[in-house]
């Protein structure tokens, strides 16, 4: 139920029926057609750019055709008030108060499903992210990726795609390697009293590793510690597990939870790099070649030789890319293109990989390999997720530090809880840099959006309390000839324009844009509730202790919206504050 696109139908409509006419000539494709929110000075519900797209067709200025086109449009629509053109061309529609009426009985009736796009197509997605190396707590930057990741999720989902939420494990390699070893080192240190070899830097100091450490020589009774080469494979696959838990922990307490976890490990031991490379090399996507070397790199230092080479430039890359080292190992390229392949034999209709900031120079290369690996059927989209900053007192704040050298998602939320969290590291576009101010997410004000719009939830609760109404109970509808006010009706306006929110978040994958809008709502609903105090018309319980059936659609039209948008989030509606 989108009136915008409700609209646009009618719209296209009458374009036809002129067209059929021969009163006007249309383009091949009038999807190009619009209909948009107009900008508040313009007094008007809904925009449309037709007359622009179709005056050089027609041979008309786009201000005559709007003016022709308008009396098209009012004739065909008895809810129209009015339809006004303004510079360049646009046309400006105002709807009848009976409009918003008729609409808002529309959206209690389908409060479950308002805002899902049924006529879009449904397809399947799997969107990977987190996937930071196991080797001890997700810290604040994994933070913003892992909610990112999360809430396109469950916005995919509210519009009623299939979803699977996947963690890689990055298992493989040599940071594993120092990881297995310095737990292997705190066991020691535990069970022989060996001092913990701080001066290697390629060692893992957390405390956490102590914990680790405990739990394998709790839980492993019958394992040998004296030689670590004997028991270094069945070492790394505990300590992983061991902080594969801490991890799952971590996105617990934010409301995380993945529906696999695959393992880098396996994809190697299973001779999936061996076969995609193979794969590769039959469609002539590899060879064996030089390259220069990179622009960071001493060239006196660099020694060119022959390479396996993944012919990523034939997909838009600046460079081939390297698939195999000099030892003969592959490449951690080489596993995560066998990676992706793996996912591509699963039969997703899109992939979406959720990345760190420090990984943007990946794109190119891994949705190269997409391209090759599906003959380009299948699109590879990566988002990036930028850095945050904490900022306490106007200052960059620094938590404990006790689980190692940077400050652990786990602190980050202890100190301020999950809703904030969630809430705030969606505050911003996921492209640019986010500060995260404590004293901002604490305070009870408008200047907290968290605050803010889950204090517009709780009046609303606090309405229903006092008519002994429950909140989340469906309302039934007595009569439906009440008319709104322009105050309400500007409310109503808001509430219209979730199905585009919803619309414009999933296509471009941009969350963020729910938070906005939800604390857009909720500054509306404030400054209404305050106009009760000097206006007793404008307050929702009268006299006698009663709500008329008008405004008890109001609200319950506004805490269902509210309500999906939190769900989305992953933040809680509170209904007392």
């Amino acid at each position: 139920m989108n009136i915008f696109d409700e609209f646009s139908t009618k719209l296209k409509k009458i374009l036809l029926d002129l067209s059929k006419k021969e009163e006007l000539i249309l383009p091949s494709n009038i999807n190009v057609i619009t209909t948009e929110i107009p900008p508040l000075k313009f007094n008007s519900d809904i925009s449309t750019n037709v007359a622009m797209v179709l005056s050089k067709l027609n041979k008309k200025s786009p201000i005559d055709l709007a003016k022709y086109l308008s009396e098209h449009i009012k004739k065909n629509d008895e809810l129209i008030d009015n339809v006004s053109v303004a510079k360049p061309g646009f046309i400006n529609i105002k709807f009848k108060k009976i409009f918003w009426t008729n609409f808002i009985i529309r959206v209690i009736k389908n409060s479950k499903s308002y805002g899902v796009n049924e006529f879009e197509e449904k397809k399947s997605y799997l969107v990977e992210f987190v996937s930071a190396n196991p080797t001890g707590p997700l810290h604040v930057g994994h933070c913003r990726g892992a909610i990112l990741g999360d809430v396109i999720s469950n916005l995919l989902l509210f519009n009623k795609h299939k979803v699977k939420k996947e963690y890689y494990v990055n298992d493989y390699g040599n940071q594993i390697a120092n990881f297995t070893k310095s737990v292997y080192y705190r066991i020691r240190e535990i069970l022989y009293k060996e001092t913990f070899p701080d001066s290697n830097y390629d060692l893992y100091p957390g405390d956490y590793i102590i914990n680790i450490a405990k739990n394998i020589i709790k839980s492993n009774k019958i394992l040998d510690f004296k030689n670590f080469e004997k028991i270094s494979n069945d070492l790394s696959v505990l300590s992983v597990e061991e902080s594969l838990n801490i991890i799952k922990n971590n996105l617990n307490s934010v409301g995380i939870e993945h529906d696999n976890f695959v393992s880098e490990r396996q994809i190697v031991k299973n001779n999936e790099v061996e076969k995609v490379v193979e794969l590769l090399q039959k469609n002539k996507f590899v060879y064996k070649g030089k390259i220069k070397a990179p622009e960071s790199e001493n060239t006196n230092n660099w020694v060119e030789r022959e390479q396996l080479l993944f012919k990523s430039t034939e997909f838009g890359d600046d460079k081939d890319r390297v698939l195999q080292k000099s030892d003969g190992s592959w490449t951690y390229f080489a596993s995560d293109v066998a990676y992706h392949k793996n996912k591509l034999d699963r039969k997703f209709d899109n992939l979406i990989n959720i990345l760190g900031s420090d990984h943007t120079g990946y794109i190119k290369r891994i949705s190269s390999s997409v391209d090759a690996l599906s003959n380009s059927k299948v699109k590879l989209i990566c988002k990036v997720s930028q850095l945050v900053k904490l900022i306490k007192d106007k200052k960059p704040f620094k938590m404990s530090k006790r689980r190692g050298d940077y400050i652990t998602l786990e602190d980050l939320v202890n100190e301020v809880g999950k809703d904030a969290t969630r809430f705030i590291m969606l505050n911003r576009s996921n492209d640019v840099e986010l500060d995260f101010d404590f004293d901002h997410v604490i305070e009870k004000s408008k200047d907290n959006p968290l605050y803010y719009v889950q204090y517009s939830y709780a009046r609303i609760c606090s309405v229903f309390r006092n008519i002994n109404k429950n909140i989340e109970s469906e309302l039934k509808i007595k009569k439906s000839d009440f008319e709104y006010s322009d105050d309400e009706i500007k409310i109503l306006k808001k509430i219209s324009e979730w199905p585009k929110c919803i619309e414009m978040s999933t296509r471009k994958l941009e969350p963020n844009r729910i938070p906005t809008y939800l604390y857009e709502l909720a500054s509306l609903f404030h400054s209404y509730w305050n106009l009760g105090k000097q206006s007793p018309n404008k307050r929702f319980i009268d006299d006698n202790e009663k709500i008329s059936d008008d405004k008890l659609i109001f609200l319950k039209a506004i805490s269902n919206v509210i309500k999906s948008g939190m769900k989305i989030i992953g933040a809680s509606t509170p209904e007392r504050m």
